[in-house]
This record gives structure tokens, C-alpha cells and sequence, in this order.
């Protein structure tokens, strides 16, 4: 199998990957109940934004995205932190009328999975 495709390989959810990537959560946002408040710190900007991995892209499962329900593999640009939580900027590509249509995306991290 192609590399880094490695099925049955199951490790942390992005969403809490995410959650302990050390970046604060946003004013509104508590910290999840398994990992310790962050220390006390001015507000963050209404959007706090980071690559994901080294900055070149993770791969991942895109989950239900709108019009296209299924289990989609995606690429990982960046993570950004808003009010009602993390989300991911994702592109992934769905079948369209003419051949596969790439679509990108910023979608909530509880819809992106670990690839």
C-alpha cells in the first residue's frame, strides 16, 4: 500500500491532536476535561491559525463532508481555532459529472480523522 496509508494503524483523533498541540483554546472554548486549563494568557485573536504537521500537509479521512456523505482521503493544510472550536482547511476530491472535482475546505476537526 502506498506510504503513510497504513490501515488498522489507529492513533489520537486530529480534534485531540489538536487539543494538545498547546495553543490555547479561545476564551468561549473550555479546554477539553482530559487535559489541564491552560495557563492564564491575554484573549487570542478571534482566529488563532497553524500549519498542520511540518507545514507541508497531513494526509487524513475527511468524514461527511457537505454534498459528498462518505469517507473521503483528504490533505490537512492548516488547523485554525474559532469560537465554537478547531477546524481544519482540508482538500479532498469527490466525483463530479465530469470526473473528480478537487474541493477545499475548512471543516470541524470531529469530521477529520488520522489518515
Amino acid at each position: 500500500m502506498a506510504g503513510g496509508m497504513n490501515r488498522g494503524h489507529h492513533g489520537i483523533s486530529l480534534a485531540d491532536r489538536a487539543a494538545r498541540s498547546g495553543v490555547p483554546a479561545s476564551p468561549s472554548q473550555p479546554a477539553p476535561p482530559s487535559q489541564p486549563a491552560p495557563p492564564s494568557q491575554p484573549a487570542p485573536p478571534a482566529a488563532t491559525r497553524r500549519p498542520a504537521g511540518d507545514g507541508s500537509g497531513r494526509h487524513c479521512w475527511v468524514h461527511d463532508p457537505p454534498d459528498a456523505p462518505g469517507t473521503w482521503p483528504g490533505l490537512l493544510v492548516e488547523w485554525r481555532q474559532q469560537e465554537d472550536g478547531w477546524h481544519g482547511r482540508v482538500a479532498y476530491a469527490v466525483p463530479g459529472a465530469h470526473g473528480p472535482v478537487l474541493v477545499e475546505a475548512w471543516l470541524p476537526a470531529d469530521q477529520l480523522k488520522q489518515g
